[in-house]
This record gives structure tokens, sequence and C-alpha cells, in this order.
């Protein structure tokens, strides 16, 4: 299931390893299964944002693959704790980041789907435009900002 709604607001929980995950799942009297860590330990693996089917598949022979209906309940559990965040970047499907990897929002272009993560501050001013425009407080974490990238722009003449 894609969620298409905008995300709301959830405490993030900021671990910085696999052993802090674990830590944080047992104060929640949750139990750490072998498919949990493996979740736990792809997401660890990466710095960039994974499918579910991604991680299921074993991110490319870097860990055992396994049950993709299993990596999806626990990524929801993960996010409903606050551990994990979703992402969703062009017409893909969801894709998961640990939330301490918040520090990035993005843009994706709409002609060859290029994603480009940035730092909050590195997007200031677009997000001051749209509050002064609307009123808005914009974010580019869950829903990237859209548009060219300036090898697609220039094909298209704009």
């Amino acid at each position: 299931m894609v969620d298409l709604t905008a995300s709301r607001a959830r405490p993030r929980v900021r671990v910085e390893s696999v052993e802090e995950a674990v830590e944080e799942l047992r104060t929640h009297g949750l139990r750490v299964s072998a498919a949990r860590r493996l979740v736990l330990e792809a997401l660890f693996a990466t710095d960039t944002p994974l499918s579910a089917r991604q991680i299921a598949d074993g991110i490319a022979g870097r860990i055992p693959r396994s049950d993709v209906a299993s990596v999806y309940r626990n990524l929801e559990t993960f996010e409903e704790l606050g551990l994990v965040r979703h992402v969703h970047l062009g017409h893909g499907p969801s894709l998961f980041a640990l939330a301490h990897a918040n520090a990035r929002e993005y843009v994706i272009c709409e002609s060859c789907d290029a994603v480009r993560a940035y730092e909050p501050t590195q997007l200031d001013a677009v997000r001051a435009a749209v509050r002064d425009v609307s009123g808005f407080e914009a974010r580019f974490d869950h829903f990237p900002l859209a548009g060219h990238c300036p090898t697609c722009a220039d094909n298209r003449g704009t």
C-alpha cells in the first residue's frame, strides 16, 4: 500500500547504530527478532533511502534476503516508533530511511528522475519564498521539490 497523504509529523528518534536501535525497540517492549535486525542492518548499511523490496532482496547481496511482507511490517513498526521515516521520490514505491538521516531534503527531475539530496539549510531560500507567498512552512523530506534538472531544462529550452 502506498501512502499518498502528507506525512504527519512524528517525533523522530535518532539512533546512531543498530545496537542503539535495538535498545530503543526493547525500551518499547518489542522483541528484537532476526527479521527486525535485518531491516535495521539494511537501513544502517546505506545512507540513501531504500524501498522495502530492496531491503527484502538483501540490498544487492549486502545482507541476507528476507520476506517483503515482514519487511513492510517492521518498517511500519519502526515508523510508528519514530526510528524510520518514509519518503516519496518520484513515481516509484515509498522509500525508507533512518530518522537520524533526516538532515536531507530532496529535489527530483520530472524528466529523468534524477534525485538530489540537500541539507535543509540549502533550501531555506525556497522555504522562505513559499512562506512569503502562502504562510506555509515547507519541507521537502517527505515529498521532494519537483522540477527539471539543469540538463533536462536545457534540452526543453527552458
